[in-house]
């Protein structure tokens, strides 16, 4: 990042200190603005006030018959003003000149010909110079004003603009400083909640006193607290489940490893192996089905705009499953739509979890040479629906109301589980707007589940 804030200001992490620096940033390039047009204004009056005097002056002067201006002893005028000196006229007749004020120069400060106002500079000095023809048309009368004299009037009339505005600067700086710090406020004070915020609170953060520019945050804090406390408790529940359905199998393979190692003959030392390999199967049939449910359940946003073809996952599945149908003479068999239908809105992985944990669990609570089926079919409004039915004895209205539970599993069914594959079918279902229904076959008899899907 090189110590470079979002707003580009080196070194600026601070939203407080990026707010100052870019609200004084503005104050002092308005406060310059201010002060050169205010010089420039100010310069330009000063100057228009003091052309009218001059030319005032030179009225006085054209006014005077040629013979009372030559004997005028401007050396005994008296100085009645500091910027007098500075102020000069000549008089000239016949391009002679005939009269001039005590300060003024030698040279004539414009050109013969002249006329109205022009720019000179004799002996190093600028002059401000206003010409004009006198009574009679012979004579030319010139006055002059030093440039440093107009200088030091702006400079003057501005020193009283300024310096209060200067003054007001720092003034400025600090009621924003103040009006800064009380705005971000909200900010810190959402800060220190969210600093000392214990890891396992899932409240919400509140919204009294929270600006309307920072409650779209608040809210996604939330959500993410909400989140975190669903990992949170994912993470809680899968742990208590794994512990709880994993001491049964882990108990049997024991007692079975027992059993082997006190065996007296090869028959019993066999038949405990088998069993103790039958443990271990469980065992992992059940931690992956923990697993898939605890994914699911921590990654609700796991994939979304993916459709699977059904038919490809369909045929996967159920050549996973055969040898398992073929060793109790089960008979499964697909229906696939000659036609074909339309893809599942979900990513293929968990298409592949739901066929696998519906058809395992059709062949594996039927009994022997009991037959599986599985069609699909395409309905009206773009539909589509997956069904799995099997011969078995079915389930009571109660047991259906409860299938899905975790753990839940109808007794005396003979078969070993752990319920949790209907889990893993309502959390797919729930995650991808899946309709699955539960009800008994018309035509094998036993249960029949349809999921259903536009």
């Amino acid at each position: 990042m090189s110590g470079r804030g979002h707003l580009g200001l080196p070194g600026l992490q601070s939203l407080q200190a990026r707010l100052m620096a870019t609200v004084m940033g503005l104050v002092c390039v308005v406060w310059l603005v201010v002060v050169m047009a205010t010089w420039l204004d100010t310069e330009h009056e000063v100057g228009e006030l003091l052309d009218a005097h001059m030319s005032q002056a030179a009225s006085l002067l054209v006014s005077l018959p040629l013979n009372e201006l030559t004997r005028l002893h401007l050396s005994e005028t008296p100085t009645l003003h500091g910027y007098q000196p500075k102020v000069v006229f000549q008089v000239f007749h016949l391009e002679a000149q005939v009269v001039r004020s005590a300060t003024a120069p030698a040279q004539p400060l414009a050109p013969l010909g002249s006329e109205g106002f022009s720019e000179a500079v004799i002996d190093g000095r600028a002059w401000r110079v206003f010409t004009t023809p006198g009574l009679d048309e012979h004579v030319v009368i010139h006055v002059g004003e030093q440039d440093t004299a107009r200088a030091d009037v702006v400079l003057a009339s501005l020193r009283s603009v300024i310096w209060p505005m200067a003054v007001a600067l720092p003034l400025l700086a600090l009621a924003v400083w103040g009006a800064v710090r009380w705005a971000v406020g909200p900010l810190r004070l959402l800060g220190w909640q969210v600093a000392h915020r214990e890891p396992d609170v899932a409240d919400p953060l509140p919204l009294a006193g929270v600006p309307l520019e920072v409650r779209p945050l608040v809210h996604e804090l939330n959500r993410l607290f909400a989140r975190m406390a669903s990992l949170l408790q994912a993470e809680r529940r899968f742990t208590a489940d794994a512990a709880h359905e994993l001491r049964t199998p882990i108990a049997a393979i024991r007692m079975q490893a027992q059993v082997a190692q006190g065996a007296l003959d090869d028959d019993e030392r066999n038949d405990a192996l088998a069993a103790t390999l039958q443990g271990c199967d469980r065992a992992t049939r059940l931690v992956t089905q923990l697993l898939q449910l605890a994914r699911l359940e921590a990654e609700p946003g796991l994939a979304t705009g993916v459709h699977t073809d059904v038919h490809t996952s369909l045929q996967q599945v159920l050549g996973d499953l055969w040898p398992v149908a073929q060793r109790r003479h089960q008979r499964l068999e697909a229906l696939p739509h000659p036609n074909g239908v339309g893809p599942c809105p979900a990513p293929e992985t968990l298409v592949a979890v739901l066929l696998r944990n519906l058809v395992d669990n059709a062949l594996r609570y039927s009994p022997d040479h009991a037959w599986v089926r599985v069609q699909t079919q395409t309905l009206d409004a773009g539909r589509t629906r997956l069904t799995v039915e099997d011969s078995g004895p079915g389930l009571s209205d109660e047991h259906l109301a409860r299938l899905g539970e975790r753990f839940f599993r109808v007794l005396g069914t003979q078969q070993s589980g752990s319920g949790l594959g209907w889990s893993i079918v309502t959390r797919v279902a729930t995650l991808y707007g899946l309709d699955v229904r539960l009800g008994r076959s018309a035509d094998l008899g036993g249960l029949r589940v349809d999921v259903e899907w536009t």
